[in-house]
């Protein structure tokens, strides 16, 4: 039955990536065959489904349409093309602006929050839209593993190795991981300046646009509030971060459509929401949570420990790059939530302390994401803006940036923590 579902689960990326278009129905077949020849269980399906992430992009789609309407965001990108020198700077500073958010939110809010801005500056200037919102995407997702609020790898980490907020920054008189994640981002900046190094034609703007709405504004920033203030609830709701989007954007919803009763707006929101990017995270989910009840990711956070054997540098370094690979193609959350248990049991026998690997698996699993535009769910919103906009991504454009962003964030994060840690 394992070997059965490796196979079925390596045809579904083969079919998403050949069949870019009918990826929802792909993941979704894929996840049938699991649930009725009972690699996943009946019993199992709602609870594999991570219903968090689903409400939280569902519950900000529901207002993007109206954020976008505002001009906010069209506001926004004439304040960053005031000081971006030209077109290369302009999508490096999106690049770090979404980063920054990241660091403090949620990665799927981020990206819905940002990517607004980067189309309404793509469309200003009359550019191809998809290299700009990739690196809003894979941004998002670097900065997550910067703080215990920045991703929920982040808040397990914090949760089994008792790590408060500034232990992320400071701990043990040593800079934290932090900072690893901070040096990742800005060797990031240089491979931008190579990636989009022919777009230097120049950028102005000398017109300011006016906002006709503050409303859904608002409602987006209490997103970030309200997101930064649950961070530190202990023993929420798992659906808190869900309900916090949902509910802001029916709020705001609500409050549009008493301002002027245009049902027209609300029918045209409710059919422009992202369905298929829902429908495929929703099937990728189901199909990760069978090869995890197979054993599959206990499989393979053992062949990782195996590898490494007693040499620690050896197993550091399986450990951060093993990571990446394996990220790139199967959620980050049931892998680490496997491997923190078995680093723990690994570095007591070794008689060290356990920060160096943890901080090395969270710098791997966070990042590994960045490779495919399945990777991760902030890919696959982000792709899935882009195909609302008349935009498909391949593979092939995905990796051209994710895989060298991915490398020098790593490789820095990497060296940091080693050089600190070890």
């Amino acid at each position: 039955m394992k070997i059965f579902a490796i196979i079925l689960f390596v045809a579904m990326y083969a079919g998403l990536i050949i069949f870019p278009k009918k990826k929802p129905f792909i993941a979704l077949g894929v996840a049938l065959i699991y649930i009725v020849t009972g690699i996943l269980p009946i019993r199992e399906v709602i609870s594999v489904v991570d219903w968090n992430v689903l409400l939280m992009i569902f519950g900000t789609l529901l207002l993007v349409d109206y954020f976008i309407d505002s001009k906010m965001p069209n506001l926004i990108a004439d304040k960053l093309l005031k000081i971006a020198p030209n077109v290369m700077w302009v999508t490096i500073l999106m690049s770090l602006f979404s980063g920054l958010i990241s660091a403090f939110i949620d990665n799927v809010a981020t990206l819905l929050m940002v990517a607004p801005v980067g189309l309404a500056i793509c469309k200003k200037l009359k550019l191809n839209p998809v290299p700009m919102i990739i690196c809003i995407a894979v941004s998002s997702n670097l900065q997550g593993a910067a703080t215990l609020v920045g991703d929920t790898t982040s808040i397990m980490l914090g949760a089994y190795a008792s790590m408060d907020f500034m232990d992320f920054f400071w701990m043990n008189g040593k800079p934290s991981i932090f900072f690893a994640v901070e040096i990742g981002a800005l060797l990031t900046v240089p491979i931008m300046m190579i990636l989009f190094r022919k777009d230097k034609q120049p950028v102005t703007s000398t017109e300011v646009t006016k906002v006709t709405d503050y409303v859904p504004t608002i409602m987006m920033l209490a997103h970030i509030v309200l997101l930064m203030a649950a961070s530190f609830i202990p023993n929420k709701p798992e659906l808190t971060n869900g309900i916090i989007c949902l509910v802001c954007s029916i709020i705001g919803m609500v409050w549009e459509y008493l301002k002027d009763h245009d049902k027209e707006k609300v029918k045209k929101v409710m059919k422009n929401i992202d369905y298929d990017t829902v429908l495929l995270l929703t099937g990728l989910f189901m199909v990760i949570g069978g090869i995890t009840h197979q054993g599959v990711v206990d499989d393979l956070a053992s062949l990782i420990v195996k590898a490494g054997g007693d040499n620690i540098f050896l197993l550091y370094t399986i450990i951060v790059w093993g990571s990446v690979l394996i990220s790139a193609f199967i959620d980050n959350i049931p892998y680490v939530a496997t491997m923190l248990p078995v680093l723990q049991g690994v570095t007591a026998s070794l008689g060290i302390a356990p920060h160096l690997l943890y901080f090395g698996l969270l710098t791997g699993a966070t990042l590994g994401g960045n490779i495919t535009p399945v990777g991760a769910s902030c890919n696959i919103a982000g792709v899935g803006m882009l195909r609302k906009e008349g935009h498909e991504v391949s593979f092939r454009d995905f990796a051209r940036i994710g895989i060298p962003f991915t490398l020098a964030a790593v490789l820095g994060g990497y060296l940091f923590i080693w050089f600190l840690w070890k």
